[in-house]
């Protein structure tokens, strides 16, 4: 018995039903990699000069903190060394404006933008005015400021409670004490703040929210010096709840 030979017909169809098993709209490999080449072929020029152009701003970059920031920083540095030591004697004038030799904090945030030593000095020029009894300037320099720092941070929220108070606007200055308590809580920092926060509640007649924080200040920091005297505030409160 004779087999039967295959034939170009049966061949071809062979190869036409292996085809339609691929799946549909599915490029293969090698013609995804053929339209990639035609596209890196076609717009070379551009891919070439957008490379060059990152290449140049990366360049640049780094010449700009080498040879501009970095001195600019150094310079910075050492004229706020200055202001700091008149801030330490609370020379608070010449901290802020120099004493003719060497700038002082407004001088390094004007001339010395985008260093760390400028944005330190607003910490400090902020400082300078609450001390000073500029309480509106105050505000406004503790404001700009901004570090990644949360004891400093709290330290400037702090100083922002402060000042508000110190204009008897108590509602502003219950916001930045409450900051101030919550961004970084410690045995230092955090009862303190808390501590002004009540005591302002307890004149508001808002004895209810003074001692929870009273309370507050016992349970979660016992080994700060409100701690210690913390008992007579809740007796107080709680002597006044009860009229």
């Amino acid at each position: 018995m004779r087999l039967p030979q295959k034939t170009e017909k049966n061949s071809s169809m062979v190869k036409v039903k292996k085809e339609d098993n691929a799946p549909k709209g599915v490029e293969t490999v090698d013609t995804a990699l053929t339209k990639t080449e035609k596209f890196i072929e076609q717009n070379q020029k551009l891919l070439t000069t957008i490379a060059l152009v990152i290449l140049g701003l990366a360049a640049a970059y780094m010449a700009l903190r080498r040879f501009v920031l970095q001195p600019r920083e150094s310079d910075a540095q050492r004229e706020m060394y200055v202001a700091q030591d008149y801030f330490a004697q609370d020379s608070f004038r010449l901290a802020l404006e120099g004493d003719g030799n060497h700038l002082g904090f407004l001088d390094i945030i004007d001339n010395y933008s985008f260093t760390k030593s400028a944005r330190l000095s607003k910490y400090y020029a902020g400082l300078s005015y609450l001390h000073m009894g500029d309480f509106d300037e105050a505000i406004r320099y503790l404001k700009k400021f901004s570090t990644s720092s949360k004891m400093i941070q709290s330290m400037a929220y702090g100083a922002l409670g402060d000042a508000y108070s110190e204009k008897e606007e108590y509602e502003n200055a219950l916001q930045y004490y409450t900051k101030a308590a919550n961004v970084s809580a410690n045995q230092l920092t955090t009862p303190i703040y808390l501590m002004k926060a009540a005591l302002i509640y307890e004149t508001q007649g808002n004895n209810k929210e003074a001692l929870a924080i009273y309370e507050r200040i016992k349970k979660e920091f016992p080994q700060s010096s409100e701690s210690n005297t913390i008992d007579k505030y809740i007796a107080r409160v709680k002597a006044k709840m009860e009229q």
